[in-house]
């Protein structure tokens, strides 16, 4: 059975976290074994990475620099974790992958999606995943699950929550943008609501684009 790559994207505080590992669970009873990863980390030399990334003051980094590491990061993953897991036919669920760095440095930080796309060949290749879902929902929504998060949390990997309202609305934005220039892989589910209905919408989503779990 052939590995597939499903890769979680949206703003901070969409709900990707909970609904990564209803989908995990989902397969699961489906009879698929299923790796879960995340971004920017997913291997030992990715995560150091990304304390860099995530923890300090939002402007510890110039977007270059930013966009740099964080396809560093990823390049680790990619040959570390998730190609070695597709090869043994597993299911992949990353928490986040190469359209993050298009939205965040691209769009959010304004290095341009071109840029970006250059940088994500350089690293990676042509790889991407076989299908991603964009979890949308408006930014003050978001922002505000973000900030109920890490309330209670020292040191929290917060740095990108605290970049503003405009950065995160450009955020939105390029999210969208990617899914309208990539609409056969890229499939917006909206995050706004009940949890259970998002998955219901997520469950339905994924059934009508991949082949049947157990086939």
């Amino acid at each position: 059975m052939p590995g597939l790559f499903i890769s979680f994207e949206g703003g901070e505080g969409s709900g990707k976290t909970t609904q990564i590992r209803r989908l995990e669970e989902w397969f699961h009873r489906h009879n698929r074994d299923v790796v879960v990863t995340r971004e920017p980390g997913g291997s030992p030399g990715a995560e150091e990475i990304r304390n860099l990334l995530l923890t300090g003051d939002p402007g510890r980094w110039d977007a270059v620099t930013e966009a740099l590491l964080m396809f560093a990061s990823r390049r680790d993953h990619v040959e570390r974790t998730i190609r070695p897991a597709l090869a043994g036919g597993k299911v992949v669920l990353s928490d986040r992958f190469a359209d993050s760095s298009v939205a965040y440095q691209g769009f959010g930080h304004g290095l341009g999606a071109d840029y970006i796309q250059n940088l994500w060949h350089i690293a990676i290749g042509d790889f991407k995943p076989d299908l991603t879902l964009i979890f949308d929902l408006p930014v003050d929504i978001g922002l505000e699950r973000a900030g109920a998060r890490f309330a209670n949390v020292s040191a929290a990997e917060d740095r990108f929550e605290r970049m503003g309202t405009a950065f995160h609305q450009r955020l939105r934005d390029g999210f969208l943008e990617i899914a309208r220039e990539d609409s056969k892989r890229c499939k917006i589910i909206d995050a706004n609501g009940d949890i259970n209905q998002v998955t219901e919408r997520m469950i339905a989503t994924v059934s009508a684009h991949i082949p049947a779990p157990g086939a």
